[in-house]
């Protein structure tokens, strides 16, 4: 064989080689970003349904304020009675039940906000019938997110 027509041979197998490599690397790591986005995402909604749970059961262990309408329409951020060393009333035990439950709201998502109202159908807040719904958003990577639970009390 002349010795000409085989020069550099092995260095662009190499070379090809390299680049399927490499492709395959940028690929991996592909994969590997929009996996930890995911679980992100599934964090902060694990968190947010955490969160309306304990709303709903803060709302459940206080049944006079809720049959004195104290739960029918909450949102903003709350502000503390300042009863809970004396002696609350219902209403304002569901006062600081949404002050606390707002605080750590906004605490544990990013730009977190929480709603409660009083509603006949799931998602929306009319004022009337027997469910109660609670809304949480946040904000992730520049888009709203927004989790809805309803609950009877």
């Amino acid at each position: 064989m002349n010795k000409r027509t085989q020069a550099g041979v092995g260095l662009i197998e190499a070379m090809i080689s390299i680049f399927v490599v490499s492709i395959g690397f940028l690929g991996f790591a592909g994969l590997q970003v929009t996996g930890l986005a995911a679980a992100n995402d599934s964090l902060f909604r694990s968190k947010a349904i955490y969160l309306s749970y304990q709303m709903a059961d803060r709302v459940r262990a206080n049944l006079p304020a809720v049959q004195a309408g104290s739960y029918n329409s909450l949102s903003g951020t709350g502000s503390s009675p300042a009863c809970i060393s004396t002696s609350c009333t219902a209403a304002q035990l569901a006062q600081n039940d949404y002050y606390e439950w707002s605080t750590e709201v906004s605490a544990v998502l990013p730009s977190g906000q929480g709603q409660i109202c009083l509603t006949s159908a799931p998602t929306a807040c009319d004022g009337v019938g027997g469910l109660y719904a609670i809304t949480l958003s946040w904000n992730e990577k520049g888009t709203q997110r927004t989790f809805v639970t309803s609950f009877r009390p």
